[in-house]
């Protein structure tokens, strides 16, 4: 589907998180890109926890490297839309297209600086309570979430 929005989990760590985002693309009908290396096989126990059955119906697409995952989401036309602590603009305010791609970093360490010139857009999820982030998987169901409302896929008002 050319025009599916996607999750893209750059060089996740934590097999749990991948495992319950595949979950979550697969109940809301979006495509997960995940760009090598991970932090964890992808046979992981935890991983296969968290996904349940759901991995068996996940759109998953694995890329060997940023180069190679850019490169192929700038050929489809794809815009990438990064979620940031580092961004200033907030999710909630920004106009969603059917084929972006909302892309995540590391756990542990987000993506590298030099990455965040290659997106199209760096959003924030606002934690007015005084957190420094969010669990990854959490992060991107609400972005997700919002993206899918506004795009019409979840088939609600």
């Amino acid at each position: 589907m050319p025009n599916r929005l996607r999750i893209a989990l750059y060089q996740p760590d934590i097999a749990g998180n991948t495992g319950a985002i595949l979950r979550l693309g697969a109940c809301l009908g979006l495509a997960v890109d995940i760009v090598e290396p991970a932090g964890f096989d992808h046979s992981d126990r935890a991983l296969k926890r968290a996904g349940m059955d759901y991995l068996e119906i996940a759109a998953l697409t694995r890329h060997v490297d940023f180069e190679r995952f850019d490169a192929w989401r700038r050929a489809e036309g794809r815009r990438l839309v990064l979620f940031t602590t580092k961004a200033t603009f907030s999710y909630t305010g920004f106009a969603f297209a059917p084929a972006d791609i909302l892309l995540f970093g590391r756990e542990s360490a987000g993506v590298p600086d030099h990455l965040h010139e290659r997106a199209d857009a760096r959003l924030l999820i606002p934690m007015p309570g005084g957190g420094r982030s969010l669990n990854l998987a959490m992060a991107a169901a609400m972005a997700a979430g919002e993206a899918a409302r506004q795009v019409g896929r979840l088939g609600l008002g």
